[in-house]
């Protein structure tokens, strides 16, 4: 649907915040979401969800949500299904595509149930599942907490004691923990508003992988866009990003991220459904090289709410 009046969306509540481990990164998202709103003449008001969304959503009139509570409480499937309840609508995916993709192994055992190809993985709920790692995976790996974003919790192992620290820091997070093993290419994101893609980015960055500092205070971080590659090989990455997003019933919009290895196979690492919004985010990137401004993706995000 698309929308020519801001009164046409009624009152929008920014929700942000949250009390997962991305809460500060989103705090910086709504208002900059907030801001872009306001400035488009949008009735929206910001608020920073602490603990429930629903006494946060207690006695105020809105009409619907955009939401940019990253991580767990706002990614993945919660706040979608007390929206649900309380029949507000909202940014982004449902209910069960936010709960999926929150989950990457979920998503990768998805994708990997489609014919898409993401790297190998094993499952480490503890020490006595190295030695079959480093059988399986060999070195290096990356180990990730399966429910966190940002990066929060991530570490390259090379050897058995950087694998077994890597295991206990992920572990503080409190979900499934897996390592993934490492792949030598190039790393592309690409965004996916409304069933399209926008123009591919590639990551380029000194430290050892795309980690929280080189996504949000790094200077040294390299955003490449247009991303270097050939018109078909662009394309043919975009299709798989929308694909990838079919797959795991993704709406709205999102980010996926996406390695082309040293033998040129795409390899898919994961999904975001609520992508940063941030001065240094990528979905603003992207759709700044497709010819939108902050202003005017914020309210094509805030349109696919109206459906």
């Amino acid at each position: 649907m698309t929308v020519n009046k801001p009164e046409q969306f009624g009152r929008v509540a920014v929700m942000m915040g949250g009390s997962a481990a991305e809460r500060e990164v989103s705090l910086r998202s709504g208002a900059a979401v907030y801001r872009a709103l306001k400035a488009k003449g949008v009735d929206a008001i910001a608020i920073d969800v602490i603990a429930s969304p629903i006494d946060a959503l207690a006695g105020l009139k809105i009409d619907r949500v955009f939401n940019v509570i990253h991580g767990r409480g706002g990614e993945d499937g919660v706040l979608q299904g007390v929206l649900d309840v309380l029949k507000i609508p909202y940014t982004g995916s449902g209910v069960m595509a936010s709960a999926l993709t929150m989950d990457k192994l979920r998503t990768k055992l998805c994708w990997q149930g489609y014919g898409l190809v993401t790297p190998l993985w094993c499952l480490l709920k503890d020490e006595a599942d190295l030695d079959n790692c480093i059988a399986q995976l060999g070195f290096p790996v990356i180990v990730k907490p399966a429910q966190e974003g940002s990066s929060i919790g991530m570490s390259k192992a090379s050897n058995r004691n950087e694998l077994s620290s890597a295991l206990t820091l992920a572990k503080k997070f409190h979900c499934d923990v897996y390592a993934e093993a490492w792949v030598s290419g190039k790393e592309y994101t690409i965004a996916v508003l409304d069933g399209e893609a926008l123009p591919v980015i590639r990551l380029e960055t000194p430290n050892a992988f795309y980690d929280y500092e080189a996504k949000y205070q790094a200077t040294t971080t390299q955003y490449h866009c247009p991303c270097g590659l050939s018109q078909d090989q662009e394309y043919l990455l975009r299709d798989l990003a929308v694909t990838a997003c079919k797959v795991v019933g993704v709406e709205g919009w999102a980010r996926v991220d996406v390695f082309i290895d040293d033998v040129n196979q795409y390899q898919l690492i994961e999904v975001n459904t609520v992508p940063g919004m941030t001065d240094h985010s990528l979905v603003p990137m992207a759709a700044k090289q497709a010819g939108m401004n902050f202003e005017e993706l914020v309210w094509r995000i805030l349109e696919t709410s109206c459906r």
